[in-house]
């Protein structure tokens, strides 16, 4: 056995329930295995594409070896910084406006309710540390017998990824990395500082003021979220209308109720530049009016759109083709332009979902393992 030499992570606040986190998605002991002499198949990203490839490929009894290797942690976006603290705010938050609402079916509340901004924030980590053992290191070494490498996964060869010192030999390969959120381009915002999904979870304080950018459904949910919990948001689109990928009644739909809500839209936005102050962050822009104005917020919230993981694999060196804005090359059956190396998740598919990753890594495992193509 050789130790792992990987950089150990911190999910602030680290208190009891980020260190649970910790502990089962990238605990600080795990010590590396010692690699096989070939592997059957091996997973470059424990998202939910890497995850529930690894285990399908190891679940098929047949004796077959399989890597997986984390740089970060385990459970990816969907349980660290998506899907699940997302929708512990959705929660918290729907139950204020249910309160605010709870006049509408003759229940009589108070007219001040008080949230406890903090305390939701609490529930968010304990809720995300208690089913964190799902996607652990440990469960997936000891129940599909999968070999779990923490670190830096590269290719080093037409048929070797090296992760820190050790290199693993493949027949086979799956690149699994995700994405993460696009930084715009916008003098100033680098030095004003800004959220993004990665960020805003850790949290402890409300912001009283918040700017979204972005009108997608990552920038919609949270908008509607930190408004109900008492904020008071702006939200940035450059098109004329929000979720304007989705189906337009529904999208119409969603569009009045934050308006009703009091979330002001700038649509048709251009942001010109971001400045620090001492009363805040002040963006200028130019909505759809064309004129230049203003509005100064405490912070800044990025949701516009996702850039792929292509950054440090050595894809060059390995013939695997790709686009820094739409990710990994791949054709119908997820191939990239190496046949021994295939790609499934965010960092190849244009719909950034978990049920899409989950789709996706169900086809891989067929087309990566049995020949022809399932």
């Amino acid at each position: 056995m050789s130790s792992s030499q990987y950089q150990r992570v911190i999910v602030p606040p680290m208190d009891e329930y980020n260190q649970r986190l910790v502990n089962y998605v990238h605990p600080g002991d795990w010590v590396n295995p010692k690699p096989v002499d070939c592997y059957d198949l091996v997973v470059i990203g424990a998202g939910t594409a890497g995850l529930v490839t690894a285990a399908g490929a190891a679940g098929i009894g047949v004796g077959l070896k399989v890597a997986l290797i984390e740089r970060h942690l385990m459970g990816g976006d969907c349980l660290n910084v998506g899907c699940v603290p997302s929708k512990c705010l959705i929660r918290s938050s729907r139950v204020v406006a249910e309160m605010r609402n709870a006049g509408a079916f003759g229940v009589k509340v108070p007219d001040n309710i008080e949230v406890d901004f903090p305390a939701v924030m609490e529930r968010m980590r304990r809720l995300r540390a208690g089913i964190s053992h799902h996607d652990s290191a440990k469960r997936f070494k000891d129940t599909y017998g999968i070999d779990i490498f923490l670190g830096n996964g590269r290719f080093t060869g037409d048929d070797t990824i090296e992760v820190n010192d050790t290199t693993l030999k493949f027949k086979k390969a799956v690149i699994a990395t995700g994405a993460r959120a696009v930084r715009p381009r916008v003098e100033g915002m680098e030095e004003a500082g800004y959220l993004t999904n990665e960020t805003v979870f850790s949290l402890t304080e409300r912001p009283n003021r918040l700017a979204v950018i972005g009108g997608g459904p990552i920038g919609c949910e949270l908008a509607q979220s930190f408004r109900r919990l008492g904020c008071e948001v702006v939200l940035f689109h450059r098109g004329s209308h929000i979720l304007n990928k989705e189906d337009a009644d529904a999208a119409d739909i969603v569009q009045k109720v934050f308006l009703k809500e009091g979330i002001r839209l700038v649509l048709g936005a251009k942001l010109n530049r971001v400045e620090k102050t001492e009363a805040g962050k002040t963006l200028h822009f130019n909505s759809c009016t064309g004129l230049e104005e203003s509005v100064t917020v405490d912070e800044i919230l990025i949701g516009a759109g996702r850039a792929p993981n292509v950054e440090g694999l050595n894809l060059e060196l390995v013939g695997v083709e790709y686009d820094q804005r739409k990710g990994v090359k791949v054709n119908d059956y997820l191939e990239t332009t190496n046949p021994k190396i295939y790609a499934a998740g965010d960092i190849c598919m244009d719909w950034k979902f978990t049920h899409a990753a989950d789709s996706a890594a169900r086809i891989v495992i067929k087309n990566t393992l049995f020949s022809p193509f399932g």
